[in-house]
């Protein structure tokens, strides 16, 4: 991807942007980055290990932070100097709808399967990861750590043939109205392209979260606004689109959710006294 420009566009760093704020699970680890130490003693060695997994973490943290920040900067020139130009969800639907400008989806399965424009065209820029081997899984841990078990946004990772399928489906004169959910991974699919030699290209500001139910055709068993939630944010219905739903329809999705999380707290509960019940009993198996 380095001969495109798109150093930042690692798909750990995409999907943590991209979903929404949650509350991490290390948050009470202390920041050790500047942590020096011997690691010399023998019943330190752990530690140490840990210690040094840690920093390294914080500083892959910090590097992807300065490369977005650089993407970020690419895509405002971008989209100034009208390489890329803007379009409401609202002018999306008109542009479809009027001049039969084709929609690119470049949003992974998990989002695509729960609604999608229609007529529209899926070629994902980042799509779910399911691999199991040891550097995968080490993203996964890293990304539910981080925040995916609040969110429910999966592993993702960058799909190698992305251009050559857009290549396939359109060529390069073709005017195409890039969309994802949220509006970042098609700005990073609009720089992708452009340099690749598309000149006509309109970028669905917000992406298509921000449609409304008139805005475009949609197809698929949700609205587009929530396609892209999930994990323990949805099911409590702490998203800020679930939110908005709540205040439209009144008392009884409130109900709902608030039943949702009584479960929660008492599942929580049964699970700690459980666990506490089997730790008396090993302690008593062993002092006998």
């Amino acid at each position: 991807m380095s001969f495109l420009a798109l150093p930042s566009l690692n798909s750990l760093a995409i999907s943590r942007l991209h979903s929404q704020k949650a509350p991490s699970l290390n948050s009470s680890i202390p920041n050790i980055s500047a942590f020096r130490h011997p690691c010399t003693a023998a019943p330190h060695r752990s530690q140490c290990g840990v210690i040094r997994m840690q920093a390294g973490e914080e500083d892959f943290e910090l590097k992807q932070m300065r490369d977005m920040a650089a993407a970020k900067k690419r895509w405002d020139a971008m989209i100034r100097e009208g390489k890329v130009k803007i379009l409401t969800p609202k002018e999306a639907g008109y542009a479809i709808q009027l001049s039969n400008k084709p929609l690119l989806d470049v949003r992974p399965s998990s989002e695509r399967e729960k609604a999608w424009v229609k007529g529209s065209t899926w070629v994902p820029i980042f799509e779910v990861d399911n691999k199991f081997d040891v550097g995968t899984v080490s993203r996964k841990v890293s990304n539910f750590v981080m925040g995916g078990w609040w969110s429910g946004v999966p592993t993702l990772s960058y799909d190698s043939q992305f251009l050559s399928k857009v290549e396939e489906k359109f060529p390069k004169d073709a005017e195409l109205i890039v969309a994802c959910q949220k509006g970042l991974r098609s700005l990073a699919a609009c720089e992708l392209l452009c340099n690749a030699g598309y000149k006509n290209l309109f970028w669905v500001q917000g992406g298509l979260e921000a449609a409304e139910e008139e805005d475009l055709a949609r197809e698929g068993s949700q609205s587009l606004k929530f396609a892209g939630i999930g994990g323990l944010s949805e099911f409590l219905g702490w998203t800020d689109q679930q939110r908005v739903q709540t205040a439209r329809e009144g008392w009884g999705y409130r109900l709902l959710y608030s039943a949702r999380l009584v479960g929660v707290f008492v599942v929580a509960d049964a699970l700690f006294i459980g666990a506490q019940q089997v730790g008396h009993y090993l302690q008593d198996i062993r002092s006998h």
